[in-house]
């Protein structure tokens, strides 16, 4: 994620999960669009109808997105399909795997939201053995356990939801300890510990924001110390110490032991809107750890190639067989075609089995002209309010993929091209898609 863009992932987290198509704000006209945008009460009576485009419409759509399509040059394949019917209204190439970029990151989070639910939230607790004395001591040490949260951090980090000052204050509420005779030992067990992504074959990656843990605080800092893990733990510690608590021993990393209780926990938020915090900035380092996420509930290890492995199974029951490497997109490695990206969110539509994982998807896609990665893009045309839409930016890599008025899906993606000029043809046949609703 730019960091110009993490602002705006923190402003709009509380509006993530309350956008829906049907409330977002109507068009606004564009000389360019002949004829007019229909009104929206006629665009959605259209699209429940399953009614057909009109033969002059069809034609005009295929012939501008025909001609933008030859300006991207033979690297690039596009598809759009008329969701209620399946129609193929417009293909370009649809069958040749291309690099998707951040356009990856609709099938990482749409495989989380369907096997997390929207709902669940990730723990991170402390736990340890035995219980306070009468004094209000307590003997030995104390685990912090991260249970693969990013939002974990501190109340001045622009993602952070869960504290390490809530955490403590959530202990002390729960055990009442007054002194800690022993350290504060940070758990990262839950993911392997490999703090990169595959564009760098594992090793820290400046393009996700920081590093990769199981138990990542402030987006996986280290702070001059061993881990992610250790600083947590420190983190911990001195939240603890900050109330007045002493706690005597160091803050090193090391894994809860058999037997050791839960004695307090924070919850991130629902997993939709860990899903908005990802795809709304195309947040890099979100989208890697819900990999991982999926990989130690779902599959056999916290780790990225277990994690893919789970979202190419779930995939793989919808018919859908991408090449996923990681959950990004910062991999050229990860492969998919526009039938392939489309064919997702033809299996998302409102009328199908997974309506429900749809409607959360949707709501986290930026929005042509209003939020996220489009915010300045397509403003003052038809798309503006009206287009969802996931970006996708590598070097020589651009992809836009997404739905307009609940009817269109649509996929572009450009290999071999500047992002300037794919952004031109991409919000130029966006813009067509809109027109024509």
């Amino acid at each position: 994620m730019s960091p110009a863009l993490r602002p705006l992932a923190t402003a709009l987290r509380p509006l993530a999960l309350a956008a829906s198509l049907t409330i977002l704000i109507g068009p606004i006209a564009s000389a360019e669009a002949r004829p007019p945008a229909r009104p929206p009460a006629a665009r959605a009576a259209r699209a429940a109808a399953g009614l057909p485009l009109p033969a002059p419409v069809l034609a005009r759509l295929r012939a501008i997105m025909a001609a933008e399509m030859r300006k991207a040059g033979p690297s690039a394949g596009a598809l759009v399909v008329d969701l209620p019917t399946g129609r193929e209204l417009f293909a370009a190439r649809p069958d040749a795997p291309r690099a998707p970029a951040s356009v990856e990151k609709l099938y990482t989070t749409a495989a989380a939201l369907a096997r997390f639910g929207p709902d669940t939230r990730l723990r991170t607790t402390v736990a340890g053995l035995g219980s306070p004395d009468d004094r209000g001591t307590w003997h030995g040490d104390l685990f912090l356990k991260g249970g693969g949260d990013p939002t974990f951090g501190s109340r001045a980090a622009p993602d952070a939801q869960s504290t390490a000052t809530d955490l403590a204050a959530a202990l002390f509420a729960a055990t009442g300890i007054s002194r800690v005779d022993g350290g504060v030992i940070g758990d990262a067990s839950v993911f392997d510990d490999l703090p990169g992504d595959p564009a760098t074959n594992f090793l820290p990656d400046p393009d996700l924001g920081g590093r990769l843990s199981g138990l990542a605080f402030d987006r996986g800092r280290i702070g001059g110390l061993t881990s992610p893990a250790a600083f947590a733990a420190s983190q911990l510690a001195a939240a603890i110490r900050a109330a007045g608590v002493k706690v005597t021993g160091r803050s090193i990393p090391g894994v809860t032991p058999p037997g050791a209780r839960v004695l307090a926990g924070v919850a991130s938020p629902p997993l939709a809107t860990l899903v908005a915090m990802t795809d709304l900035p195309s947040d890099n380092f979100f989208a890697e750890t819900l990999l991982k996420d999926l990989g130690a509930r779902f599959g056999t290890a916290g780790s990225t190639p277990a994690g893919a492995a789970v979202v190419r199974a779930w995939l793989a029951g919808l018919g859908i067989t991408p090449q996923i490497v990681d959950g990004s997109g910062l991999s050229r490695a990860d492969q998919t075609t526009p039938r392939q990206v489309v064919g997702l969110l033809r299996a998302l539509r409102p009328t199908g089995p997974l309506a429900a994982v749809g409607a959360s998807l949707l709501a986290a896609l930026p929005v042509a002209g209003r939020t996220g990665t489009l915010v300045h893009r397509m403003r003052r045309t038809p798309a503006a309010g009206r287009c969802l839409a996931k970006t996708g930016t590598l070097v020589g890599v651009s992809a836009l993929a997404g739905v307009c008025d609940g009817r269109f899906a649509f996929a572009f993606l450009m290999n071999a091209i500047t992002d300037a000029k794919a952004h031109a043809l991409q919000d130029r046949m966006t813009t067509t898609l809109a027109a024509a609703g």
